[in-house]
């Protein structure tokens, strides 16, 4: 599934080009996660503008409302004035002055809803849980730590669900863990402020690592452009399980929590 990381990735790699480009034409596939929400060719003769994200979610603003994407577990986002007739897999195309957006999709887990604004309709309804953006100042220690005294799960499972702090995904949670030493079972109210605060560091590092990495391909995700991400290169746990610990040499060891694989030091990430 892509994650923060490839969704930033994502838009960088088109937000600038298709800026300012006048819509020429819808082209809307099979069904997605959820309908469109407006008549496709009230979206013609409009211009794009900023290009913006909030949590794996793309916001692509219009002369009227905007367009709310999520590439949901398989999606892609592909721009170029050469994208050609549309696969069995191309569920929408949005055809600009500049070059086709175009979302291609396997399992139609993604969705393409047109809202008003960020603030009303269905945006507004699909963005309400999501926690606090990484980068944001707000998300510090002493956030995180109060959070995490009000859960009883474990801190990757609180990570995961995305209510206390967007984009800390299966990958990215493992890999901030092990550089913040915290065993990924431990109980989330029974993370210290101190820790809190070198975990919030380390989910910070982590995912600007990956933007600058191009994301993780471990299937099929690709940007705009086509190129793959390059994180998974270099993870320090996820994916090595039995391999050693680039700290102590101690095998690499993989659980299931929650149907997620977790993949921890023993050593290096005591409780």
């Amino acid at each position: 599934m892509p994650e923060l990381p490839e969704v930033e990735v994502t838009r960088l790699s088109f937000a600038e080009r298709i800026r300012g480009a006048e819509v020429t034409g819808v082209r809307v596939g099979k069904p997605l996660r959820w309908p469109l929400g407006c008549e496709a060719d009230a979206l013609i003769s409009q211009r794009v503008g900023t290009v913006s994200r909030r949590g794996k979610y793309l916001w692509i603003a219009l002369d009227r409302g905007g367009l709310l994407l999520h590439l949901g577990m398989s999606g892609s986002l592909a721009f170029s004035d050469r994208n050609g007739a549309p696969g069995a897999h191309d569920h929408f195309d949005l055809v600009t002055s500049r070059g086709t957006l175009r979302l291609t999709d396997p399992r139609r887990f993604g969705a393409v809803v047109w809202s008003p604004s960020l603030e009303a309709g269905q945006a507004a309804k699909l963005l309400a849980r999501l926690g606090v953006e990484p980068f944001d100042a707000v998300f510090d220690g002493a956030h995180l730590h109060r959070a995490l005294r009000r859960r009883r799960v474990s801190i990757k499972q609180a990570l995961l669900g995305g209510d206390i702090v967007v984009g800390a995904g299966n990958i990215y949670a493992c890999e901030a863990l092990f550089a913040a030493a915290i065993d990924p079972r431990t109980r989330s109210d029974r993370i210290s402020r101190v820790r809190a605060a070198g975990l919030v560091d380390a989910i910070r590092t982590t995912l600007a690592r990956a933007v600058e990495a191009g994301g993780s391909t471990l299937r099929d995700f690709r940007d705009a452009h086509g190129a793959a991400g390059a994180f998974q290169r270099h993870a320090a746990v996820y994916g090595r399980a039995g391999l050693p610990c680039p700290i102590c040499s101690t095998a690499i060891r993989r659980i299931v929590q929650h149907a997620r694989s977790t993949f921890y030091c023993p050593r290096c990430q005591r409780r």
